[in-house]
């Protein structure tokens, strides 16, 4: 079998499939049919490809047109419905391409057109016998699922005799009927195709067709039906995570550079917040799709503002306590540090650690750090000088150091 993805022609996907054979090694016989699922899946536009006429046998051989609704599912329902009536909202448009055709393109006598022909080959026949339902089907199939068709019925191409070097042979020695239905079917792909759309009117691009495909094959490969709802909801998940990180990284980026300006008013890192976290939205919702409900996003949106006044309403106490000077004394850095693990605590605990949480925080805790710094000379001093005033031995003094060395590794370890 052949089977061949043209995934970048213009805007819109291309799938030729031609000499269908069942795998005889394996002895899988749906090995075409899930071939021509696939195709249908993940094609704008799907040219059968024949040779000699449109006959019963020819349409016999599209047999795999009376198995789509057992190989795919438009909605994700356990339950054991026909929802066949949804495949052409979703469905490629079909070309019959014939090739080598040397009859007379006539109808009872009469001159016919390409169309017409694959109309009059698709004409269902009356009755209610087996024999002529069983003929009835694959038509049946064909004008329900494939709506929009057209054919195309190519001439030799050339001579019998220059057909062994037809790769070889100038334009000129091609038959001008046949170059005349291939211009018009190139012109036909290329001008009349539609764009590969998805539920809600989505647009397939590459990356979105590498997704489906895998889907739709690791889907076939577990021996499940391949679901068109279910792949747009684990694309929808990809695509939006990816959204979501491209978005992070503008903001946690744009925050990284900020950093190196510190310290800084509060009033202007608010303001560069809400800039960089306008860039996030925007590069999110350029990749995102289909978050109806805004879960993706709300995990962009932890606003600054929000954070800034629980951060604010935490260190209330700290703060009160920096202005009356509490810190300001022999053991005061390791005072300042537990004040400032147990806001954390708290923070986190109100927070739930989000992305832009910690950002908001590290920020704080930057700000922090120059209060640290002072607050962690003064101590040093004072206890030096407290020690030397009440004549404590060294030993005693050395010990009074470590924890102040500990207090001051704590505090580092804060902005890990």
């Amino acid at each position: 079998s052949r089977l061949l993805f043209l995934f970048l022609l213009g805007c819109f996907c291309f799938l030729e499939l031609t000499h269908l054979k069942h795998n005889k090694a394996t002895g899988d016989s749906k090995h075409d049919t899930n071939i021509f699922c696939l195709a249908v899946l993940l094609s704008s536009t799907l040219v059968y490809n024949s040779r000699g006429t449109i006959d019963n046998r020819a349409v016999e051989e599209l047999q795999y047109v009376t198995e789509l609704t057992e190989c795919i599912k438009v909605k994700s329902s356990d339950e054991d419905v026909d929802d066949s009536n949804e495949f052409v909202k979703f469905f490629p448009s079909f070309i019959w391409a014939v090739r080598d055709f040397t009859l007379e393109r006539k109808i009872d006598g009469k001159d016919a057109t390409e169309n017409d022909y694959l109309e009059f080959a698709l004409k269902l026949k009356h009755g209610t016998s087996k024999k002529v339902m069983e003929y009835n089907l694959p038509r049946e199939c064909i004008q329900k699922f494939f709506p929009s068709r057209t054919c195309f019925m190519f001439s030799f191409p050339t001579a019998p005799e220059n057909v062994s070097r037809l790769e070889r042979l100038d334009p000129a020695d091609l038959s001008t009927e046949f170059l005349e239905v291939t211009g018009r079917f190139c012109k036909f792909v290329f001008d009349k195709s539609h764009v590969k759309k998805l539920k809600d009117g989505y647009t397939v691009t590459g990356r979105v067709l590498g997704h489906l495909a895998k889907t739709y094959v690791d889907t076939i490969s577990s021996g499940a039906v391949p679901c068109l709802e279910n792949a747009v909801i684990a694309m929808a998940m990809i695509e939006n995570q990816a959204a979501v990180k491209e978005g992070l990284e503008v903001y946690q980026s744009g925050m990284e550079k900020l950093k190196n300006s510190f310290p800084l008013e509060l009033k202007l890192v608010s303001s560069e917040h809400q800039r960089l976290s306008g860039m996030a939205t925007q590069t999110f919702m350029t990749r995102s799709f289909r978050d109806t409900d805004g879960k993706h996003l709300k995990s962009l949106e932890v606003t600054s503002p929000k954070c800034e006044d629980l951060l604010s309403s935490l260190s209330a106490t700290m703060t009160k306590k920096l202005k009356e000077g509490v810190y300001a004394k022999s053991g005061g850095y390791d005072l300042f540090c537990k004040d400032l693990e147990d806001i954390l605590k708290k923070y986190n605990s109100q927070t739930n650690k989000e992305v832009k949480a910690e950002a908001v925080l590290k920020v704080f805790l930057k700000q922090k750090s120059v209060d640290s710094k002072a607050i962690l000379q003064a101590d040093k001093k004072l206890t030096e000088k407290e020690k030397k005033i009440n004549g404590k031995s060294s030993a005693f003094l050395n010990s009074d150091q470590v924890t102040c060395e500990r207090s001051a590794q704590r505090f580092r370890c804060l902005f890990r």
